[in-house]
């Protein structure tokens, strides 16, 4: 059994951090045979983006996606992420939603859901570790990295600590935004493996170019397996290269394994389809892979960072880049220092915006920045200031129960809902995380299935909703 196992991304966070999560299952099905044969810890194949993506943009059921994957990679274990009560979507869903996605998710071939929240409160992860485990898949429940006041090393620590309690069979570091610099790893890693008994998984990006050290220090300290991406997708906004790091740790005591002249062979064929996403016009290369340290200095991941230039690109604002980048720390302070992944990185950047080209903070508030500071996302990691809280949502209450208690079972309400359109059972989850998208997803397939001429309903949307 090698020390170190490897996690590849290039079936899903590779290609959602550089190329808008554009990547087709035709464009992966060629590969299967020698991703099966290479060696994985697991692959990470589903979940974030890819089910928005699958209905919204490329016209394929993110279901038989899934099973696709399975039945093309018997030999290897499939890895999912998952947002907690959040599942997909951008809202809490009803527990009888949760469960019964976990267990289509499951029975449809994934064998680990990572699972995360964006304000490590775990609350709002308890439904979904609990069905993963009663339906027999693996819960690894992460940790979203981020530095500021509260978030110390002591914090993950003990944050560590609860997740094993409430049953997790694996812990990772989530460090979405690569602040995680290498002797920082090093050392939380260090304290983790003498304070649990769970294998410890290392995820980062290479957005400030300190990825691979971040990768071989958490290595050197006891990390159990770490999170890469095939080298035609790795590196810059995605993970550090897999070929790389199995070359770097050959013959060593953490040797992983794997066959390198495999990875040479997938890394030869996902080079085309790199070409083929930079050629669709899904993937800029100098962009993708260019060092970032405003990720170091500001805290802002890569994502969140081509949405603020967007935005104010449309406000025809480019002139306050660095103002509102300035403001992002400032607002994220007021809101109790939530760690900047989706959801929290949309809202508090967002807002940023909108309090500088507003020439007055808070003056415009959106409706998600409202339901932070109401904790209708749960409890956030620090005191909020209530100055701006009384601003944004007055003497609204602020709730400190678990957001999922307040929401009654939604299953039989969305099948009564989609009863035309019903083809599975997993059609009517499809629908709950995003109803409008999921009926236009269903009228394609129905209009496919008659044989009707389905170019008008081909013609989507061609960019990511922020």
């Amino acid at each position: 059994m090698p020390k170190v196992g490897i996690t590849d991304t290039i079936l899903r966070d590779a290609h959602q951090s550089q190329a808008a999560t554009r990547m087709r299952i035709a464009q992966m099905i060629p590969a299967f045979d020698l991703l099966d044969k290479a060696g994985y810890y697991s692959l990470e194949c589903w979940g974030g983006a890819t089910f928005d993506s699958c209905l919204r943009f490329l016209n394929e059921d993110p279901w038989e996606r899934l099973r696709i994957l399975r039945k093309g990679l018997p030999n290897t274990k499939l890895q999912m992420l998952l947002r907690g009560q959040n599942i997909l979507g951008y809202k809490h869903y009803a527990d009888d939603v949760v469960d019964f996605f976990v267990k289509k998710t499951i029975e449809n071939g994934c064998d680990i859901i990572r699972c995360f929240d964006a304000l490590n409160d775990l609350r709002n992860m308890e439904t979904a570790v609990k069905a993963t485990k009663k339906y027999g898949g693996t819960a690894e429940v992460a940790m979203s990295y981020t530095i500021s006041p509260v978030h110390t090393e002591d914090f993950f620590v003990k944050l560590a600590g609860e997740i094993a309690k409430m049953g997790a069979d694996i812990i990772c570091i989530k460090d979405m935004a690569n602040l995680l610099l290498p002797y920082s790893a090093y050392s939380l890693i260090k304290r983790l493996k003498a304070e649990t008994n769970l294998p410890i998984v290392m995820h980062t990006h290479n957005t400030t170019g300190t990825g691979d050290m971040t990768l071989l220090k958490a290595i050197e300290a006891g990390a159990d397996i770490v999170d890469t991406a095939l080298s035609p997708l790795g590196n810059g906004t995605a993970q550090p290269a897999t070929e790389a790091l199995v070359a770097t740790l050959k013959g060593s005591e953490y040797d992983t394994g794997m066959n390198l002249e495999i990875l040479i062979q997938l890394a030869d064929y996902f080079r085309g389809v790199a070409e083929q996403l930079n050629k669709d016009g899904w993937r800029d290369p100098a962009r993708v892979l260019a060092v970032d340290v405003n990720t170091l200095l500001y805290q802002v991941p890569g994502g969140m960072l081509s949405n603020l230039i967007s935005q104010l690109k449309e406000a025809n604002a480019m002139d306050k880049y660095y103002d509102v980048l300035a403001e992002v720390p400032r607002v994220r302070e007021d809101f109790g220092f939530p760690p900047l992944v989706t959801p929290t990185s949309q809202i508090v950047g967002t807002q940023a915006v909108m309090n500088i080209l507003g020439g007055e903070r808070y003056k415009m508030v959106t409706k998600e920045s409202k339901a932070l500071l109401r904790g209708e996302y749960g409890k956030l990691p620090a005191p909020v200031n209530e100055a701006v809280r009384k601003k944004v949502i007055g003497d609204d209450k602020v709730i400190t129960h678990r957001p999922a208690d307040d929401i009654p079972p939604e299953l039989e309400k969305y099948r009564t809902e989609i009863r035309e359109y019903y083809q599975q059972e997993e059609d009517v989850l499809s629908y709950a995380l995003f109803p409008q998208v999921a009926l236009k997803f269903f009228q394609y397939r129905q209009a496919k299935q008659l044989g009707v001429d389905s170019t008008m309903l081909d013609q989507k949307q061609k960019v990511m909703p922020v």
